[in-house]
């Protein structure tokens, strides 16, 4: 059976006019011109409420990490919609970081998955793979200052190996006014029901 959280989709498997704004297998340049391929696994959201009713892990739900505004491109503003697989992984790191804090963690708008159509999507942004997300306040502290920004950071490269936290400021990779959090430029292909099946008679 498939365990995935929602319909496993692959890039063929996309519609036309979604693969050109999602741009599966395709590359991005990094800040410093590294190639850097974009997913090609996609879970399928088909609403506002099953993306709320969806938890990924015990303290964060699939719309947690999906809000977006008007400047996502339009096709990816309705439903149905798709998020890169590794989004699983992200949620997961998240909840590491939320059981170090043991208090709530709010995640901006805009502030997880962001298409590669995002209007804020500059360069290849680890946004768009699904595995970043900015954080705006931890229980009732709000992340504009330094000391807390630090605070926070160091938990969180503490609890979540290999993430990478932005440094605070205001210069380009840094931020502040509010937590950068993310592992990186993660493809996940997850085995779906016709993986498995093939598998075991291949075994």
């Amino acid at each position: 059976m498939n365990t995935l959280p929602l319909p496993l989709v692959h890039a063929a498997d996309l519609p036309r006019e979604l693969r050109s704004v999602l741009r599966p297998g395709e590359t991005l340049r990094d800040g410093r011109g590294v190639t850097r391929v974009l997913p090609s696994s996609f879970l399928r959201v088909d609403s506002w409420s099953q993306a709320r009713e969806t938890a990924l892990t015990p303290h964060f739900t699939l719309s947690e990490l999906i809000g977006v505004d008007v400047r996502e491109a339009p096709l990816l503003r309705s439903f149905p919609r798709y998020v890169p697989c590794a989004v699983l992984l992200l949620a997961a790191g998240l909840e590491l970081f939320r059981l170090a804090v043991d208090t709530y963690v709010y995640v901006a708008a805009n502030g997880g998955y962001r298409s590669p159509g995002h209007a804020l999507s500059r360069n290849a942004s680890r946004h768009c793979w699904g595995t970043a997300a900015n954080i705006y306040r931890i229980g009732d502290t709000y992340l504009d200052s330094r000391e807390e920004i630090e605070k926070y950071a160091a938990i969180a490269r503490e609890a979540i190996p290999g993430a990478w936290v932005r440094r605070f400021g205001q210069e380009d990779g840094e931020a502040d006014d509010h937590l950068h959090i993310d592992i990186g430029y993660t493809v996940f292909d997850p085995v779906d029901a016709r993986d498995a099946d093939t598998s075991r008679e291949a075994g």
